[in-house]
């Protein structure tokens, strides 16, 4: 296991290397920023503060829960990274290559420390992802310290299930999708990623990584008119009661007839039947139409995220970092 111990505001952290098996805190009120190779003693680890809040901390707990069951699902050795203080674990950092970081579980105090920690280990960061808060303030400290460009690239609004009010009227009906299915799914995710996010993202293709979400227990529905889809919404296997909806696609010539927001509640459905007791999207803010059919379908927002971008510069670090 990697290790990196800093003390706050005393100093440049070294990055060095422990024999140590677990993480062990120490009691003297040292910022502990550590790095974990063992993916199973990171995620027993962390457990109990990303559980804590399922809600918020969403997309982390559904990155480990992939990478728990399809380990190849990241395209390098993922990001795993804890914070102490004393004998108190305050914080957790994970990302999967070349995807950004998840920044949900970080203290906006920490961010600093972990900031220098990455410059050494990972001075290449895409960017950083997670409730704007503290995504500001981790890309914030990056740039300080490494000198990196920051750019927003999506808005995003967190929405939550309060009580699934699955749409009338809406002609056709929903099928659940398998592996017979996954080069539509291919096809579509990479029509979604090209729409919304301006291409597909990662090393893996469209086909692998929708066969990496049938083959982590994900549940892909597909709303149909006549036998013929229409419209596709993913869930996550629920982690800490958690569930993921997204993406949601429906096809352009297709919309506007309500499909999208029965596939949506097709996908809540599973999730809710599954074991979910919270049901958790993201929209994007530019988009007026995801941010008002989601609430009529009993969904309510709780917070704001943000993904930012990291453009790297040539020059070595700062003498501050």
């Amino acid at each position: 296991m990697r290790a990196a111990s800093c003390i706050s505001g005393a100093g440049r952290c070294t990055v060095g290397y422990s024999i140590d098996a677990v993480w062990r805190p120490g009691n003297d009120g040292r910022v502990d920023v550590r790095l974990h190779d063992d993916l199973n003693e990171f995620v027993v680890l962390t457990r109990p503060l990303l559980e804590a809040d399922p809600v918020r901390h969403s997309i982390a707990l559904t990155v480990l829960g992939l990478l728990m069951r399809v380990p190849d699902a990241s395209d390098g050795p993922p990001v795993l990274l804890t914070v102490g203080r004393g004998d108190e674990l305050t914080g957790v950092l994970v990302g999967t290559p070349p995807r950004e970081v998840i920044v949900s579980g970080l203290p906006a105090d920490c961010a600093g420390e972990v900031a220098e920690v990455l410059a050494r280990t990972h001075p290449r960061l895409p960017g950083a992802v997670g409730p704007r808060p503290e995504t500001e303030r981790f890309a914030k400290s990056w740039s300080e310290c490494t000198g990196a460009v920051t750019q927003e690239r999506l808005a995003q609004r967190a929405f939550t299930l309060h009580r699934l009010t699955p749409p009338t009227g809406v002609p056709g009906a929903a099928r659940r999708a398998d592996s017979r299915d996954i080069e539509l799914l291919a096809r579509w995710r990479t029509d979604f990623a090209n729409e919304a996010a301006g291409g597909l993202r990662g090393h893996h293709s469209a086909r692998q990584q929708a066969a990496n979400s049938l083959a982590a227990g994900n549940a892909a529905l597909l709303w149909e008119i006549d036998a013929q889809p229409v419209a596709w919404a993913s869930a996550t296997a629920p982690v800490a009661g958690m569930s993921r909806i997204g993406p949601v696609y429906t096809l352009p010539p297709h919309r506007g007839h309500g499909y999208g927001s029965a596939v949506t509640a097709a996908a809540t459905t599973w999730s809710l039947e599954t074991g979910a007791k919270h049901v958790v999207l993201h929209t994007d803010l530019s988009n007026p139409i995801s941010n008002a059919i989601y609430p009529r379908i009993g969904f309510r927002p709780v917070y704001d995220a943000v993904e930012v971008g990291f453009t790297p510069v040539d020059r070595s670090l700062d003498a501050d970092c």
